[in-house]
């Protein structure tokens, strides 16, 4: 493999190139006109403009992106996450054209896809699993019986996709027929289907999940857990590894469980098993990421491995060198993801310019980042700038690690999440590990971080007028 096309943008596409070119590979970069001048068109060894700024005339014309790969003699081609990355057409047209898809077969992604068929396709293989229905259904009296059943509350959920979208908390029969039709209709404009399903709703949940690699010979490996649980919207903000609740044993068993879930659906490639956890440490398979996550930093912090290397390496047919005995986890690890995010006002996008955008730096503090000062944070796409990562050797340093990264990443034009990251990781619930999925909802409210951001500035204005006055002090001493 000579010559690899990232058919995506920002952070991943540099993370994935630079990858690329520690193994002497080439890259290609490819763009919209919104991102004609973005760090990521640069830092390739070539670049194609794609098409024009919405993603659906851009970064998801498949076609158009593979013509390109050929007519660069391309070899391969990564999706990153997002995108085209979870599309299992996208795939099969890769294949057909003889260029390697660096991520799974495009059967897989097809099957775990689907909820449904994911749930279908493990189901023989003994993994614990939230009571609920295996089929899709849109008929409230249905509906109504299997809650009774299962019992209140439950959860609707979009079997087309993931995000947060089509899904519902219902905590009472009264509110089934309302949001069994707000659910099918958020799944049917977001992912043009409007099949969901019920399940019980797992009660002070956890989000964990397993991250695996699995070759083209059959050998599957996890690389240990990250904990997921910091969301807004139903999307994660914070993650970490490991888990601050997991013992060896639970690793090990929800580790096995995640291997044998890729062993389903003859996966090959990297992979990401989630799980939802209860309050008595019982673990539920939720779904499957086919492709490289967000959050994977934290995993090869804690392992010491490159995931995009290993994903490049079993796309080329080779076997996993490494054996799961060889795995130590080495200290700890978080990361924030950066939006251009106002967490002041419900965390709604904050486009504009970057009029300053300085990276914090040092030992333990790792920042895959795609943009720079100047730039213009494009209203297109996803308003994630930079994820920020630091490592300790336990989980106490690298919280403190990242509370000075906070405090040492200057951003101005945009609102971000920065400030919502540090009050997180100031909050005893979080530092005890003692949080689940509704931490936003138990904990956050926009006045609190106001309020805390007051006192902060109260605080310097006063140590600044104490640091005059001593300054003052200094001068008015006589000199002999």
């Amino acid at each position: 493999m000579k010559k690899i096309l990232v058919a995506n943008r920002g952070e991943i596409a540099i993370r994935v190139m630079k990858t690329a070119q520690k193994m002497g590979i080439k890259t290609v970069a490819i763009y919209s006109t919104a991102d004609r001048n973005a760090p990521h068109v640069k830092f390739a060894d070539e670049a194609v403009c794609i098409g024009e700024a919405p993603s659906n005339k851009s970064y998801l014309l498949g076609s158009k992106i593979i013509a390109e790969a050929k007519r660069l003699n391309v070899d391969g081609i990564h999706p990153g996450y997002g995108f085209l990355s979870e599309n299992a057409d996208f795939a099969e047209e890769v294949e057909k054209n003889n260029i390697v898809f660096i991520g799974p077969k495009s059967d897989a992604i097809r099957v775990m896809g689907s909820k449904l068929a994911a749930k279908e396709a493990v189901k023989t293989y003994n993994i614990p699993m939230v009571p609920g229905i295996d089929e899709a259904i849109t008929d409230l009296a249905k509906a109504k019986a299997i809650a009774k059943e299962i019992g209140f509350p439950i959860l609707i959920k979009a079997s087309a996709g993931g995000g947060g979208k089509g899904m519902r908390i219902v905590e009472k029969e009264g509110d089934l027929e309302s949001q069994m039709k707000r659910a099918i209709s958020e799944a049917t404009s977001a992912f043009g289907d409007g099949s969901v399903f019920i399940e019980k709703y797992v009660t002070s949940p956890r989000h964990i999940e397993i991250q695996i690699m699995a070759d083209v010979f059959g050998n599957i490996l996890y690389f240990f857990e990250r904990e997921c649980s910091i969301q807004r919207r139903h999307q994660k903000v914070v993650e970490e590894a490991p888990s601050a609740i997991l013992n060896p044993e639970l690793r090990k068993k929800m580790g096995i469980a995640a291997t044998k879930v890729a062993e389903s659906c003859n996966y090959v490639g990297a992979g990401t098993v989630e799980f939802l956890m209860d309050a008595d440490l019982n673990f539920y398979f939720l779904e499957m990421n086919t492709r490289l996550q967000v959050e994977h930093p934290v995993s090869e912090l804690i392992s010491g491995v490159d995931l995009v290397e290993l994903q490049i390496k079993v796309a080329r047919g080779e076997t996993l060198e490494m054996k799961q005995e060889d795995l130590r986890i080495n200290g700890h690890a978080l990361e924030l993801r950066v939006y251009a995010e106002d967490p002041l006002n419900d965390f709604l996008p904050s486009v504009g310019t970057l009029e300053v955008y300085k990276l914090p730096q040092g030992e333990g503090i790792r920042v895959d980042n795609g943009f720079e000062e100047g730039m213009e944070v494009p209203i297109y796409y996803d308003p994630m700038l930079s994820k920020l990562i630091t490592h300790g050797k336990d989980r106490e340093e690298a919280m403190q690690l990242m509370i000075k990264a906070i405090d040492d990443y200057h951003i101005a034009g945009v609102e971000t999440t920065l400030p919502f990251g540090k009050f997180v990781f100031e909050h005893e619930s979080f530092r005890s590990g003692n949080f689940d999925t509704h931490f936003v909802k138990d904990y956050y409210s926009p006045e609190m971080l106001r309020n805390k951001a007051e006192i902060e500035a109260r605080l310097a204005a006063l140590m600044a007028i104490r640091k005059y006055e001593e300054d003052q002090k200094k001068l008015r001493i006589p000199t002999a």
